[in-house]
């Protein structure tokens, strides 16, 4: 239901998935290379000199004592002094992402390999890593955190009371999948305390899924998940000192069920801990310093919205860790859309701030922040919002000045090097692609020519931008993919795809535009008109009013743009089938498919709806009561939104989708979804995928089946093809 955590495969743009936990880059001191995981094992990729990389680990030295593999290593640290390595490997999974599994340390030096937390579980340990001078290692198993000494590998045990509803170190299901939370500690920067989440989950409800499939006997899997208007977990900061041992609870105003701490980082002097704290409405966010000593807490700056505040992870790839300093840990960056856009300020400890971005646009992504040189780059797209480019402002303030050349159009992404003189560089646009391109900051000089390009097969439709306006005077970008040979004097079926709610865009300029991954074969060689369109409350770069209408009214807003936009298409474009018009979506995407269907019967007459939420009040509270409120308030606009409340209009052809197993949007959707059709005696077509999760991938050949019924649905109930 949610937004797209992570675009790993451009096919996944409409589901839901959190992504797997990325290895970060890490690179070399100077900054001139990287550290990557090859066949070869671990190597120093030299970016300035491709071909003169080092290795700094080889794979056979990854084998442990009594193997005869190596170890498969799913993510690496390098320590502070780069003198060993910490691996991560047999990594199992934590609802979504391996985040659990075995660590081992190797010493460069000796060449042992040494597993970390002897004596626990196996693949238990989660989260570890050094200590900053890296004589430690911490690390969370069973929700209790351990310290370990890597001189004699001693175990000291810090909590004491983690259990399923006691959780310390990490997060419960909602934290995670909402706030993207998972490392659930901090070592301070002098290495001589831990600050940690406890969360009080003990009240948390499981939802029960049932696995028919994997035993003579069926059985339950139980899920923590809070739903909408349900308390969710109480949250409080801890400080562990190591010398004294003893642990002390931060004393932060307000209620620990109806407040959420989603970000909370070290201050640089090691004395107290800086943390974000909304309300259960996340409408008003608090900056809080909470001293390790007495544990006193204050707030030093309050910001409200009338809808809801976003936090870092919304724009940081679903990662809220880390907090940006500036001047020697004096001041912070910080990112606000109070005044209409999403603009950088810089806010000190008693909370004065600073606006430094004064364009009339929206900050996109901060990509990297120059404190040497005062410098701070980030995304943006001032005048088209289906793209992102490179742009750089003095922290001083100011207006910015664009660093993307011209001749890149479309969606560009950039990874800085730490020394803020290099950037790795990609750019992706309907027409090419350029992957691995190593350019100079800040004249955008290539120094290095890209590792991979493509441009797009003048053969085969491509995508075309457009926008349009409807009779509400909204104007919608959209992205049309036309028919082989199209001829205007035709008429051609249209098949739209969309997704619709806050999590995510479907309208953006990138080589995979207009690829629907579902469909087996070519949509526009057998025929189609394929479109989307991208409505109010889409995470676009339009400024704030833009993605904040839909406050309260998923479902609602949303919904009328959409159908409002395809009637708008269809005066303008005389080639479009009425009589052939179809809609699919996924998760989100999949309940406005289904609400599309029901508020709009008289424009689609068919749709193909994937693990759709029907009914809002099922879904998780930190989600829903972001962009809807509280049930308790207005639990009409949750009513409203809802597919199921138009249900008994269907008129067309629908296939309804859903994984049994998904513990993300509930399969519980589809079944009082199906009563409702049942009830009004509505003719449909139903797959269910037992035990497949939100992203139904699991099991041999789901995703070729899948795919199979999604092209055979549409070819019968949408036929192909210009009349």
């Amino acid at each position: 239901m949610k937004n797209i955590k992570k675009i790993t495969v451009i096919a996944l743009y409409f589901l839901c998935l959190s992504p797997l936990a990325a290895q970060k880059t890490q690179w070399t001191p100077d900054g001139n290379a990287y550290y990557s995981f090859t066949k070869k094992g671990i190597e120093v990729v030299n970016v300035l000199n491709p071909g003169k990389d080092q290795t700094f680990l080889n794979s056979n030295e990854l084998i442990p004592s009594g193997s005869s593999t190596p170890l498969q290593v799913q993510s690496f640290q390098v320590s502070p002094d780069e003198k060993s390595l910490l691996v991560f490997a047999n990594t199992q999974k934590v609802w979504r992402d391996n985040t659990r599994g075995d660590y081992w340390i190797f010493d460069k030096n000796t060449k042992k390999l040494t597993q970390l937390g002897k004596g626990l579980p196996t693949a238990s340990l989660m989260f570890a890593k050094f200590s900053p001078d890296g004589k430690k290692v911490a690390y969370v198993s069973k929700h209790n955190i351990y310290i370990e000494d890597l001189s004699n590998n001693q175990i000291s045990k810090i909590t004491q009371d983690g259990t399923d509803g006691m959780i310390n170190g990490t997060f419960d299901w909602a934290y995670e999948e909402e706030f993207g939370t998972q490392d659930g500690f901090r070592w301070s920067p002098d290495g001589s305390k831990i600050a940690y989440w406890k969360l009080d989950a003990r009240g948390t409800k499981n939802f029960l899924m049932i696995n028919n499939t994997d035993s003579l006997y069926s059985f339950t899997v139980p899920v923590e998940y809070p739903k909408v208007g349900e308390n969710p977990s109480g949250c409080s900061i801890w400080f562990y000192d190591i010398a004294s041992q003893s642990s002390k609870k931060a004393n932060i105003a307000g209620d620990e069920v109806q407040n959420y701490i989603p970000r909370m980082e070290w201050v640089l002097d090691s004395k107290s801990v800086i943390l974000q704290q909304l309300n259960r409405k996340q409408n008003q966010s608090k900056i809080i310093v909470a001293d390790a000593a007495s544990g006193t807490g204050k707030t030093i700056y309050t910001e409200t919205d009338a809808a809801w505040i976003d936090i870092k992870s919304r724009w940081n790839d679903n990662d809220p860790s880390g907090w940006d300093w500036i001047d020697n840990g004096k001041e912070f960056l910080w990112l606000s859309e109070k005044d209409g856009w999403r603009h950088i300020y810089k806010i000190d400890l008693n909370g004065k701030e600073t606006l430094i971005t004064k364009d009339n646009f929206d900050v996109i992504k901060p990509e990297f922040f120059d404190v040497p040189n005062r410098q701070i780059y980030f995304l943006a797209s001032p005048k088209n919002a289906t793209q992102k480019y490179l742009y750089k402002v003095s922290m001083k303030g100011g207006n910015a000045q664009r660093v993307t050349p011209e001749a890149y159009s479309g969606s560009n992404n950039y990874t800085i090097s730490p020394n803020g003189k290099i950037a790795m560089f990609n750019n992706s646009s309907v027409n090419a692609s350029s992957v691995g391109a190593v350019v100079s900051l800040p004249d955008h000089k290539e120094l290095v020519a890209a590792k991979r390009s493509a441009k797009a097969d003048p053969a085969k439709s491509k995508a075309e931008f457009f926008q349009i306006t409807t009779q509400d005077g909204v104007t919608l970008d959209g992205w049309v993919v036309k028919p082989k040979n199209f001829d205007p004097n035709k008429k051609y079926p249209i098949v739209f795809t969309v997704y619709g709610e806050p999590g995510s865009q479907t309208v953006t300029d990138n080589f995979y535009t207009g690829w629907n991954y579902l469909y087996v074969g070519d949509m526009a060689e057998d025929g189609y008109l394929y479109v989307s369109l991208e409505n109010r409350g889409t995470p676009a770069p339009r400024g704030r009013e833009w993605r904040k209408s839909v406050y309260r009214k998923i479902g609602q807003l949303n919904i009328r743009d959409q159908a409002m936009g395809a009637k708008a298409l269809f005066a303008k474009w005389p080639y479009v089938d009425t009589s052939r018009v179809a809609v699919w979506g996924w998760s989100g995407g999949g309940s406005s498919t289904l609400n599309l269907l029901g508020q709009y019967p008289e424009i689609y007459q068919t749709g193909i709806a994937i693990a759709p939420v029907a009914n809002q009040l099922f879904y998780d509270n930190i989600y829903q009561e972001r962009y809807m409120g509280l049930p308790q308030e207005n639990r009409e606009d949750f009513v409203k939104g809802s597919p199921l409340a138009y249900a008994k209009n269907l008129k067309g052809n629908l296939l309804l989708v859903h994984g049994t197993g998904d513990d993300n949007v509930h399969y519980q959707n589809t079944e009082v979804y199906i009563n409702e059709l049942v009830k009004y005696n509505k003719q449909f077509q139903l797959m269910s995928y037992p035990n497949r999760t939100h992203s139904i991938s699991e099991g041999e050949g789901t995703s070729l089946h899948l795919a199979t019924m999604f092209t055979k649905y549409l070819k019968e109930h949408c036929p192909p093809g210009g009349k």
